[in-house]
């Protein structure tokens, strides 16, 4: 039986790393080999756990999700293949060098990383954490590096960005299902069995010449998602409590091979009691790797990587609506700030919550945010809307599709709201977009109205009523985008006018 495989670094926490910088990269490679049992010079391919070894072990090094360097590597090479059956290293057409397929890479090595997967394999992790950094590359949300769709820009990147790789086609404005990086998350999704986030990019976003070689010019350099992202599931510690995102089998050791120890339950919390390790059967070619869990009762098993989830750890901050919510466990939160009163109203009546768990730019600590000074897209701000002033029917209403803006936009209709976004495919893209201070004051009135009103009409309504105190059209400054402080403000002050 092949010996089980510790991970070299596994427990050590993302974002605490700067290695890629001042470590000797022959050391480096050298560990990873004798960690991985791997004999560098043997010129074969590994067996499938030894590869899986080699890739998960060299991104911890690096600071980069485990999952996007294996799903780069498939893409790139197929079935993570560096020597063909000569012992040659496989080189295509373009000049792409083995299994990360490094081309035309200045510093490095070209017949070192022919001859020497492990070196080719961290070049290829390396020109990844790089693309990461880079600063003419959007970024999203608040860039932490533990949250796959934060990568999404990475990896474009690192095949191009050029216009083929557009998130949206110029001329349909639908979504570009050929680009590199939508493939290559597409095998996160089929290898590490993990359900990612579709970011709703709008086509004005990315300005190109489908019939030029330039590369795409980025008209929008940070996106803000209030979406439910996936963390990276290689950093869960020992005596950490999680839980199952399904019904999940127990087994007794880290293969599917090995006897049942009985079902998990979905939402059953478990206790992570050692690092993970890889599928003892070499010949398997799994992506995930296994957790040594112990539930309730005492009993210990292995669980698939892909079915566990922080959830259980780091419970979401959410706002009941009997009123007893602490808002200074908000990091961001400011006594002092205008609109201070107004979100520990609106924490507590339950329309807007708070971030948990998420990089702070402020400390760089994991903390529970607010981010007042976030801008809200068209869909966020219909989900505030909807749970002020329809929370059983936003509850109750059932969704047609899987689009993440289905039940809002269905509200929107039914109540003839003046949404820019919609349920189809060329408008999608506009619900995930910022909502400005105009197109807020039109929805909010029309909702007030039981009708459809102007721009001009609503922010007229805002200033009769008291609820700006902004004395024209031109200082209420329609155009500008609409952040969570504006919004909870406004709704704040509509319940003191109308409903108090």
């Amino acid at each position: 039986m092949k010996k089980i495989l510790k991970p070299l670094i596994s427990v050590i926490a993302i974002g605490t790393l700067s290695l890629s910088i001042n470590i000797d990269k022959n050391v480096l490679a050298n560990n990873i080999a004798n960690t991985c049992e791997y004999d560098s010079a043997s010129k074969v391919n590994p067996d499938f756990s030894t590869m899986n070894c080699l890739l998960t072990e060299t991104a911890l090094i690096y600071d980069v999700p485990p999952e996007i360097v294996k799903a780069i590597a498939e893409g790139e090479s197929g079935n993570w293949r560096h020597f063909d059956k000569n012992g040659e290293a496989i080189v295509t057409a373009d000049n792409g060098i083995g299994v990360m397929q490094i081309t035309n890479q200045a510093g490095y090595n070209q017949d070192r990383l022919k001859s020497d997967i492990v070196y080719n394999i961290q070049a290829g992790v390396e020109t990844l954490d790089n693309m990461f950094k880079r600063k003419d590359l959007p970024s999203i949300n608040g860039g932490e590096r533990d949250v796959l769709e934060h990568w999404y820009f990475a990896i474009m990147a690192y095949n191009g960005t050029k216009p083929v790789n557009s998130p949206i086609v110029q001329a349909t404005g639908e979504r570009n299902a050929n680009a590199y990086q939508e493939r290559i998350l597409r095998i996160i999704e089929k290898l590490e069995l993990i359900d990612l986030i579709e970011l709703p990019f709008s086509s004005e976003h990315f300005q190109y010449d489908s019939n030029s070689k330039e590369n795409i010019k980025f008209s929008a350099m940070n996106y803000d998602f209030d979406l439910p992202l996936n963390k990276s599931k290689y950093f869960f510690e020992t005596n950490q409590k999680v839980s199952a995102t399904t019904n999940v089998t127990l087994r007794t050791r880290p293969t599917t091979d090995s006897p049942s120890m009985g079902t998990l339950r979905e939402g059953e919390i478990v206790t992570i009691t050692g690092p993970f390790e890889y599928e003892e059967v070499s010949t398997k070619k799994n992506h995930f790797v296994w957790y040594p869990v112990k539930r309730s009762d005492g009993t210990k098993g292995y669980v698939a990587s892909s079915y566990l989830n922080y959830s259980a750890s780091t419970p979401p901050v959410t706002p009941p609506t009997t009123g007893n919510v602490d808002v200074s466990k908000f990091a961001d939160y400011n006594a002092n700030q205008y609109w201070a009163e107004d979100f520990k109203w609106a924490v507590n009546i339950g329309i807007i919550s708070g971030y948990p768990n998420v990089k702070n730019p402020s400390t760089g600590k994991y903390e529970n945010l607010l981010k007042p000074y976030n801008n809200l897209t068209e869909n966020q701000m219909l989900s505030i809307l909807f749970r002020y002033f329809k929370p059983s029917e936003l509850a109750s209403t059932i969704a047609n599709t899987s689009w993440y803006g289905d039940v809002n936009y269905q509200l929107a209709t039914k109540y003839s709201l003046p949404v820019l976004g919609a349920n189809t495919a060329s408008k999608q893209a506009i619900a995930g977009k910022d909502i400005t201070r105009g197109n807020f004051a039109r929805i909010l009135a029309s909702m007030h109205y039981g009708k459809t009103v102007s721009q001009s009409e609503a922010i007229k309504f805002l200033r009769d009523n008291g609820l700006t105190t902004t004395k024209t059209n031109e200082e209420f400054r329609p155009n500008d985008s609409l952040a969570r402080a504006h919004t909870v403000a406004f709704f704040h002050r509509y319940e003191q006018i109308f409903n108090n």
